[in-house]
């Protein structure tokens, strides 16, 4: 049930020194924190707790139970010359938390969005730059930073003080170390850390806490050894996995993302292909 301020009862739960905009639309049981603002494009879901100093304008879409804690700044114009005024968006899905001072830019380009799945956890500092996608279920540690353009795909971990390069895509499932330089695409299930970014393992401990089965876990790992640890060039890596391999969802998964990298795939240390 969304509510527009304009005919709405402003409640205790909206703090008397916030400054929300009467065209904002706020759903059941909103909380807002004393001197956050509100632009007049927000459109935000039941439920949603609002902590204070935080700002939320552009044309922002936040879904419902989530946390926004103090001097969060979401919706903000990108950070990107080409940036014209156009309009443009941020979507936040349901029960994601935003922790303090992160900072999510909306889209560079007409009627795009920059795009945060549910349930993810976004720690202190940690920035989305514009035209991002995140899946679901992602933790970013404090500090961690996507560029433009970045892909996230969902139940990723990037550790603290990693930088994303743009246009970099990131496979479900991985783990990106802290203070990583990753300027190439991370695979999915795996483990990738150092500067610049290479491959250190399968991502094992997350496949287990993802609840995948030793059957799946053994597959990829297997895998994991035709990529990185054969000597194979990626297209003929690949192309084993094909031949010699049970397929399985994730593998399938694999080897969709391998076919389609653009910037390519971290590699080992030292790996001279």
């Amino acid at each position: 049930m969304i509510q527009n301020l304009t005919n709405a009862f402003i409640s205790n739960n909206l703090h008397k020194t916030a400054v929300i905009h009467p065209n904002a639309k706020l759903g059941k049981d909103v909380e807002v924190g004393p001197y956050s603002v509100i632009g007049p494009n927000v459109t935000i879901g039941d439920g949603t707790k609002i902590d204070a100093h935080t700002v939320i304008k552009g044309w922002t879409k936040i879904g419902k139970n989530c946390l926004i804690y103090s001097h969060a700044v979401i919706g903000s114009e990108p950070q990107d010359r080409k940036f014209l005024g156009e309009k443009s968006y941020v979507i936040l899905g349901d029960g994601t938390q935003v922790r303090e001072f992160v900072t999510i830019n909306r889209a560079t380009g007409e009627n795009l969005e920059t795009k945060i799945g549910s349930d993810c956890l976004l720690l202190a500092y940690s920035h989305v730059a514009h035209n991002c996608t995140v899946g679901n279920h992602v933790t970013m540690s404090n500090a961690a930073t996507l560029a433009g353009h970045v892909t996230v795909e969902d139940k990723v971990t990037i550790g603290g003080l990693a930088g994303i390069h743009q246009f970099v895509r990131v496979g479900r499932n991985a783990m990106i170390g802290g203070l990583s330089k990753v300027v190439q695409d991370v695979p999915p299930f795996i483990t990738v850390d150092g500067n610049p970014a290479y491959a250190a393992g399968l991502n094992t401990v997350g496949l287990i806490r993802a609840g995948m089965n030793e059957t799946t876990r053994r597959i990829l790992k297997r895998a994991y050894k035709i990529l990185y640890l054969s000597g194979w060039k990626l297209s003929q890596a690949v192309a084993i996995m094909e031949q010699q391999l049970p397929l399985c969802s994730e593998l399938e998964d694999l080897i969709r993302f391998l076919q389609n990298t653009e910037r390519g795939i971290c590699r080992v240390a030292n790996h001279k292909n």
